[in-house]
């Protein structure tokens, strides 16, 4: 018995080391900071991670939760940034099935940690606050099980809807204490009010007394009503100093369809560029959605050629593989 449990615990410090020793052209992740409202390396400088969201954990994206495809989009799109969008609240979601989900995007996250992208936890969730005994206990086991891999951003709240900014604050700060009993330093990123768009009014109100804290920041870059009115929201937010990353944004509009506008999608991403900061193109599925990057019946491991890349899916590999260049 003694020795099946000291190879036991050999074993479990071997994955842990292996995990923590990420294999990646771009080097080991750097751990990052917040300083002077700003997310910083290790060098002091903005990392500006950029890569692509998986979509809900479930329904048509489902298929694409694998070794094979994390590792095609580090390889093929270079990427340096992977979200994983764990649904909470739909059928088949974490509520309904925390066992099932847990090992599927633990899976997934242990993926991209082994390929040395940076991985956004994300409780892919619109009504985290009717959900916080739920949301405590998941980033508690999460928390526990990535402590010191800098590689992992926890994002707590996935587009909080017209909720005040007061409820989410309230959220976040039970979540953030839960998750700091085991990692004191990991990055962590907080929702805003209006699906992440209201990032000015947390900006006048942040949270205090926190280290390593930043703000999501959501965008439709098609969309009429994400034009220059939401752009001057979070042009506001940066001069404030409030500390800004895009974990979501789509070539067409809120609704995951709609129009593909090329200048004005060419234009959020000169301002994302700009402003250095780093974000998650939303999603990796195969549905007929302007948003999509796969066209149906596209490869569940990767190996995609042109045809299976719907319009969103070329431009956003391409920008890719010109921004994240090789060293």
């Amino acid at each position: 018995m003694l020795g099946l449990l000291l190879s036991a615990t050999i074993h479990q410090a071997e994955a842990q080391k292996k995990m923590k020793a990420p294999n990646s052209r771009y080097g080991k992740p750097s751990a990052l900071h917040v300083a002077d409202g700003r997310i910083l390396n290790n060098l002091g400088q903005p990392p500006q991670m950029r890569g692509i969201s998986l979509s809900w954990s479930i329904w048509a994206g489902r298929k694409y939760y694998n070794p094979d495809v994390v590792k095609w989009l580090k390889d093929d799109f270079h990427i340096n940034l992977l979200r994983i969008s764990m649904a909470v609240e739909p059928d088949s979601g974490y509520l309904k099935d925390p066992a099932g989900q847990e090992k599927l995007i633990t899976k997934t996250i242990d993926a991209a940690i082994g390929q040395g992208l940076y991985v956004l936890v994300d409780w892919h969730d619109h009504h985290a606050d009717k959900n916080v005994a739920q949301s405590k206990a998941f980033f508690a086991r999460m928390s526990k099980r990535y402590a010191g891999v800098p590689n992992v951003i926890y994002e707590i709240w996935n587009e909080p809807e017209r909720v005040e900014w007061r409820i989410i604050r309230n959220y976040a700060e039970q979540v953030i204490a839960e998750i700091r009993k085991n990692d004191k330093e990991n990055l962590i990123v907080v929702g805003s009010p209006s699906w992440d768009q209201d990032v000015d009014v947390a900006a006048k109100d942040p949270i205090q007394n926190q280290p390593n804290i930043a703000y999501s920041f959501h965008f439709y870059a098609s969309d009429p009503g994400h034009q220059e009115r939401l752009m001057a929201k979070a042009d506001e937010a940066l001069k404030l100093k409030l500390p800004l990353f895009v974990t979501e944004w789509g070539v067409g509009e809120a609704n995951g369809d709609g129009e593909f506008s090329l200048e004005k999608t060419n234009k959020w991403l000169q301002w994302m560029e700009k402003n250095q900061l780093s974000w998650a193109n939303w999603n990796i599925t195969d549905k007929k959605e302007t948003t999509a990057i796969l066209n149906p019946g596209a490869p569940v491991k990767g190996n995609w050629s042109d045809s299976d890349l719907t319009p969103a899916g070329s431009y956003i590999r391409v920008q890719l593989r010109k921004l994240n260049k090789q060293p």
